[in-house]
């Protein structure tokens, strides 16, 4: 009588299912709104794979703006130069004092950075969140550290 279920068969099936099951969901859409007015970005969720250096020093979420000494248009020439420099990184929209960028992950995660000029304190703030999932192990902090240093070395570099 011929087997109905056979594991060296179906156990590997049904585990590639549930990847790209799971996989397919990587490339989530981007939020409906990024900032709430042209000055402030919309909170952090609850969940800890979010920064923000608009959220309060004492929270969780918190992450320092990037300050920059000039003008408002030479530091988005260097912000823009750090990004076009990331790997994996795509400048999705870059009008005025608003820039919009994504990172995928190796595994097609989708994250979502997004940066406001504020020439009135020479600060470019910055919020850094993934689009889907709970965690991110650190990735959207170290990001952003990572643009900031590359940020702070091109500035010096240029004086």
């Amino acid at each position: 009588m011929p087997r109905v279920f056979d594991k060296s068969i179906h156990k590997p099936m049904a585990t590639a299912i549930v990847m790209v099951a799971a996989l397919a969901g990587c490339g989530a859409s981007p939020p409906k709104q990024f900032r709430i007015d042209a000055n402030h970005f919309t909170p952090c969720a609850h969940a800890p794979h979010c920064v923000s250096s608009q959220a309060e020093p004492s929270d969780a979420h918190y992450v320092r703006p990037l300050a920059y000494h000039g003008s408002a248009r030479q530091a988005k020439q260097t912000l823009m130069a750090v990004l076009r420099g990331e790997d994996n990184a795509r400048i999705v929209s870059a009008k005025g004092h608003f820039v919009h960028a994504t990172f995928t992950t190796t595994l097609g995660f989708v994250d979502d950075v997004t940066f406001i000029i504020q020439p009135a304190a020479a600060v470019i703030d910055v919020k850094s969140s993934s689009r889907i999932g709970y965690y991110d192990f650190g990735v959207n902090r170290d990001r952003v550290a990572r643009i900031r240093k590359a940020f702070e070395a091109r500035l010096a570099a240029a004086r």
